[in-house]
């Protein structure tokens, strides 16, 4: 049974989910534990590593995307306590993201003809501007703008610059808890990634893929680095408990946040 959603993002980054609805969508789902791991942004109405809200008990999270050459992998810090370090990476993230908007945005305007009701700004995503163009576009649908114009080697496309393996690993590790390796089966090279596992202290073994997979290597990564298991649903909408952990693992990355914060 699913008693921990470890991986939620809320209306900080691209999700629907405002921070004070996200008790009421994990009773709703039956979850008792909820990370929130908006990407590349912090909780700062959180003032403590795991906090407990009307029942509900809330990891402080981040999922921070670091390029690791060969490919771009997303990292998952959990039990956050913002040093200097991390507060300034991700500042420098989310201005990258706002520039970043606002040249996708403006190749959008000039290919479709059109003017889009948004604003670049701290914590935009590529979601936000499909939604956009699905609102100002007859044509362009939200899914249709990923396909046609935003996508990867779409025409409008443009890469973020974001900080190295190394780099996000370090500021993360000196921040949280503990620091895993997100959905390692969604990546083009997943043995590439889960060889960066090594560095890490967990790995996100239970995930809601769009289409079946062999965990079998997760698992192999798990006993040869002694990794904490992780999971979760990436929600990024108010449905929960997609994908995540039993009472017992749940119980075991609990308890090593506490020990980390403690110490």
């Amino acid at each position: 049974m699913t008693v921990a959603d470890l991986h939620v993002h809320t209306t900080r980054s691209d999700g629907t989910l405002t921070l004070d609805a996200v008790p009421e969508a994990a009773h709703s789902a039956g979850v008792e534990v909820v990370a929130l791991t908006d990407h590349d942004r912090m909780q700062p109405a959180l003032d403590a590593p795991v906090t407990e809200r009307d029942g509900v008990t809330l990891v402080h999270g981040v999922e921070l995307r670091v390029d690791a050459g060969a490919l771009r992998v997303d990292l998952l810090g959990y039990g956050v306590e913002p040093t200097p370090a991390l507060t300034a990476l991700v500042d420098e993230i989310q201005r990258d993201r706002e520039q970043r908007g606002r040249a996708i945005v403006e190749c959008v305007e000039d290919r479709l003809g059109v003017t889009l009701d948004i604003e670049p700004r701290p914590g935009i995503g590529r979601p936000h501007i499909a939604q956009a163009i699905d609102e100002s576009s007859a044509d362009e649908e939200y899914q249709d703008a990923f396909e046609h114009l935003i996508g990867s080697d779409c025409p409008c496309y443009i890469a973020r610059d974001i900080p190295t393996f190394e780099r996000g690993r370090e500021v993360l590790a000196e921040a949280c808890g503990v620091v895993g390796l997100a959905h390692p089966l969604r990546y083009r090279d997943h043995a590439a990634a889960l060889d960066l596992t090594a560095d890490l202290d967990a790995v996100e073994r239970y995930y809601p893929y769009a289409h079946d997979t062999d965990p079998t290597p997760v698992d192999r990564a798990v006993e040869a680095h002694n990794l904490l298991v992780t999971g979760g649903s990436d929600a990024h909408d108010r449905q929960l408990s997609r994908a995540g952990l039993d009472s017992a693992a749940t119980e075991r990355l609990l308890a090593t946040l506490d020990r980390q914060t403690a110490g």
